[in-house]
């Protein structure tokens, strides 16, 4: 069955839907079901995508294409509706560079069934929906009518006060009011009636865009919060002459972020500003003289705001689902623990922002009250399918919903496919559930009632297969986890690795979590629940304090048939293993562990002791590129360019701290770069600027208990929740800087082995990316996590296509060399600075390896194996290919 992924869009969520596209598109079963990606642009545009670009980081990272973008001096990517003024046959050309252009009346040629990973307008508003109806091509979710009221906050809120579900008081404040009466009197007005604090909400978006709270009895803040619900922003000449050059470039990224900010184009005085430079030029125009202010509002903004009172109390969100039968099934809902008062768009898709407890923390007929409250309004809106319900509850037992949606986000970390885990479902089989039921959601329609028939006999076939292909597949153990300050990326890696192999025809993905420490590694095989829990620590205390909660025990009862259909194959009970119980358990590993233990050699060892074939470098290669002073040394004296650098050890610092800094200054000037000598990632890499600073990294890497000392970590602007780990030692380098070069750049490099007849090894080194980092240095965020980073692929050596080749060779000469000399083998990622100079000598200075790197869905490493024709399961089984390969060889060797 052909299923058309229809991702991206128009919406401000399109950045979420894009990855969650990329999530259905890799975790459809392949055996059943063939992935059809249909990008939808955000000028509604529908484009048969080429499956390349699918595992870029972000839409602009592709779209528009480079050479269609307007000439700019600033590091802001800007979408589509940038291009101003361009005519139907230059959208046409421009598509053709990414994919086919479709017109709806094509579909039925290319797809059978439309899968909708779109949010927020034109995605579950009821538009698409009622555009595949016309065409007759049935669709997932909920159909027209629950899909437009489940868009409209206004609309949902009549509803539910019409159904007499509890809900908070709300005021509904149009933009023609705003504008025309006084401030103050309507923020008076909203507080006598609702009290404080006060929800602001646009009404028309999803994820938390445009929702705040404001707590004091401040107009100023109002007005602001006001202001940035309706998608305006009026900027004053005190705050933007305030700013440096930079500063103005950092508030322009911002203001353009369709998550955070209005985006782009903007309206000024009935003018259209569409792209970063002309917004900056028009703002140092405008805002020169002392008395001016400028007003900006986004192209597409509210008419009108939901007010409404502060509720107090648990907030939780809960996916309903239907049984074979159509009866609503609330699964176990999960309770929102957040950092700030809005559980917003970074809280719901960034991994350990925000935690989710399910379910959550209430008596059981607490949860059971949330859970027939959830499913009578499912009934009440006339959902099918699916729906996401989030709400509150009191201390006083009141349940308030206030956001039923069509549509759920659809990454690995969302509340989709974590309350699916709880029965039992992963995430392969929970997306065929939602096509097969959504095929009988079709049927209630009348329309084409016997082909759909036909399709749902067609699918059930194909299900009942899938039990007997379970038992011949490979057996792979997927190793995540570890106890290093990576150990939330490497959670995040072996999740991508787990769902990459679950969909496949070939393999059967056993989760593996390790922790302990370096004297003791423990082990335990996962349940699918567990294994998608927000990140390493909230596995490790699962498994720490395991149970069944009774209300989980009662809804997998519930769904027995769902589970009894969908399910086949592994295990779904968590277990404690020792490393000699693996070659009873697998054929093959995947180490998905980053720094210590994994980069290290420490589980090579062990697995090789069992002639159990894993992925990445050897023992000997692994215990040289965990350390970084180590590789620098080793790759300077084979000729290959590297930062100056020096180890501060902790008993010299202690015993005489100015000797050492006189020897550190003698080295190396300010600013510079400090950090582990003996991890990955970007963790704890920071720019110092002054001695200051050096003082307070070594004295926060020194420390003598893990929690962080207040002054130093302020001293380095530290976050929270930021990992910053405990060591004796560390390392300083010479911050690598353009010097005279032409041009200047940092890139990230992967690379793919190959076994040769005769057992030599082949290189291939794949085109690297160009790494744009939002910060000093390039955080893990930015490496490793759908829409928060800006990567380049292939990078931009310089300004003329026609050089690129001369320099690229350059570039991947010196990577194949570091690789060689490193005798690294399977798979790895070079991070390194390159300077190009006038007659195009490129030199490329290597900054760090990573044998074992990060394989999160959004990493870089999976945009350059697509240039050389591998999607990510393809990769990834050459690297298990190649580790099995390599295992045999070794055997008969001995």
């Amino acid at each position: 069955m052909k299923i058309g992924i229809f991702f991206g869009g128009q919406s401000r969520e399109r950045e979420i839907s894009f990855a969650g596209g990329r999530t259905v598109y890799d975790n459809l079963n392949k055996s059943i079901f063939e992935a059809v990606p249909i990008f939808v642009d955000s000028k509604g545009h529908f484009i048969l995508l080429d499956w390349q670009y699918i595992y870029k980081g972000t839409i602009r990272d592709f779209y528009p294409p480079v050479k269609y973008l307007p000439q700019s001096d600033l590091p802001v990517q800007i979408y589509a509706e940038s291009l101003e003024n361009l005519s139907e046959n230059e959208w046409d050309k421009l598509i053709s560079e990414v994919g086919k252009k479709l017109e709806p009346s094509e579909f039925k040629e290319y797809i059978d069934f439309a899968f909708l990973a779109m949010h927020g307008p034109y995605g579950e508003d009821g538009n698409i929906q009622g555009m595949l109806e016309w065409y007759g091509i049935p669709y997932s979710g909920a159909g027209i009518l629950p899909s437009s009221i489940g868009i409209s906050k206004i609309a949902q809120r009549q509803l539910l006060q019409q159904a007499n579900f509890e809900s908070p008081k709300s005021i509904t404040l149009n933009k023609a009011d705003w504008k025309s009466h006084d401030h103050s009197n309507i923020f008076e007005s909203l507080q006598k009636e609702l009290g404080l604090p006060l929800v602001i909400k646009a009404p028309h978006q999803g994820s938390s865009i445009g929702v705040s709270i404001l707590s004091e009895d401040n107009l100023e803040d109002f007005e602001k919060l006001i202001q940035k619900s309706f998608f305006e922003l009026e900027i004053h000449h005190s705050e933007w002459s305030s700013y440096a050059e930079d500063e103005k470039i950092k508030f322009i990224a911002k203001l353009v972020d369709i998550r955070e900010g209005i985006g782009l184009p903007v309206i000024h005085n009935e003018s259209i500003i569409y792209t970063p430079d002309d917004l900056l030029n028009t703002l140092n125009q405008k805002l020169s003289s002392n008395s001016e202010s400028i007003k900006l509002q986004a192209i597409d903004s509210e008419d009108s705001l939901l007010i409404e009172s502060f509720i107090e109390g648990k907030e939780f969100s809960c996916i309903v689902i239907q049984d074979e039968n159509g009866k609503p099934i609330a699964l176990p809902p999960t309770e929102i623990r957040k950092g700030k008062d809005v559980f917003d768009y970074r809280s719901k898709y960034l991994p350990g922002i925000s935690r989710k407890i399910t379910p959550i923390n209430a008596p059981q007929d607490i949860i059971e009250k949330i859970r027939t409250k959830c499913a009578n309004l499912f009934n009440a809106l006339q959902i099918d399918v699916y729906a996401r319900i989030d709400g509150f509850i009191t201390e006083e037992g009141k349940v308030f919903l206030n956001d039923p949606n069509t549509t759920s986000g659809m990454l690995p970390s969302s509340f989709f496919f974590h309350q699916a885990a709880e029965i039992g479902l992963n995430p392969s089989q929970f997306l065929s559930y939602i096509i097969r039921t959504s095929l009988k959601a079709r049927l209630k329609t009348g329309k084409h009632h016997f082909e759909l028939q036909k399709m749902v006999k067609k699918l059930d076939t194909k299900l009942e297969g899938l039990k007997n292909e379970a038992q011949q597949k490979i057996n792979v153990g997927v190793i995540m986890g570890g106890f290093s300050t990576e150990r939330h990326i490497s959670v995040e890696s072996g999740r991508n690795i787990y769902e990459k192999l679950a969909s496949s025809e070939k393999y059967l993905p056993i989760p593996i979590f390790l922790s302990g420490d370096e004297s003791k590694h423990i082990l335990h095989i996962l349940p699918i629940n567990i294994m998608l829990k927000d990140n390493a620590d909230d596995i490790k205390d699962k498994i720490q304090h395991y149970e069944v909660h009774p209300i989980i025990s009662q809804i997998k009862f519930e769904c027995q048939d769902i589970t009894d259909k969908y399910v086949s194959g592994g295990t779904n009970e968590l277990k404690k293993i020792k490393y000699s119980d693996l070659n009873k358990l697998i054929d093959v590993a995947f180490i998905a562990l980053h720094g210590r233990p994994g980069e290290d050699g420490a589980v090579q060892s062990e697995l090789e002791k069992l002639n159990i074939p894993y992925n990445g470098s050897d023992v000997e290669s692994s215990k040289i590129t965990i350390n970084k002073y180590d590789t620098n040394e080793i790759l300077k004296k084979a000729g290959i360019s590297v930062a100056d650098h020096r180890l501060v050890f902790e008993d010299k610092w202690q015993s005489n701290k100015e000797a050492e800094l006189s020897a550190i200054e003698g080295q190396l000037n300010y600013p510079l770069i400090a950090k582990p000598a003996d991890d990955g990632c970007s963790s704890a890499v920071k720019k110092i600027k002054n001695r200051a600073e050096l003082e307070a990294f070594a004295g926060m890497m020194f420390r003598p208990q893990a929690e962080f000392i207040e002054s130093l970590a302020k001293t380095l602007n530290l976050k929270k929740n930021e990992e910053f780990p405990q060591k004796n030692f560390f390392l300083l380098e010479e911050l690598i800087e353009k010097k005279d070069a032409k041009y200047f750049l940092e890139i990230t490099g992967g690379l793919l082995t190959h076994l040769n007849h005769d057992g030599s090894v082949r290189y291939e080194i794949f085109e690297p990316s160009e790494a744009l980092a939002g910060g000093e240095v390039l955080s893990l965020e930015e490496k490793f996590l759908a829409g928060e980073g800006q990567n380049i692929t292939p990078a931009r050596y310089t300004p003329k296509s026609e050089e690129y080749d001369k320099v690229a060779e350059q570039v991947k000469n010196t990577l194949k060399k570091t690789a060689e000399v490193l005798n690294i083998t399977g798979y790895a990622r070079i991070d390194a600075f390159v300077r190009v100079f006038d007659d195009l000598t490129a030199e490329t200075i290597i900054i760090e390896v990573n044998s074992l790197p990060g394989m999160t869905p959004a990493t870089c490493i999976f945009h350059q194996t697509a240039i050389n024709g591998y999607k990510p399961y393809d990769f990834i089984d050459k690297i298990l290919s190649f580790g099995t390969e390599k295992m045999k060889n070794q055997t008969i060797e001995k």
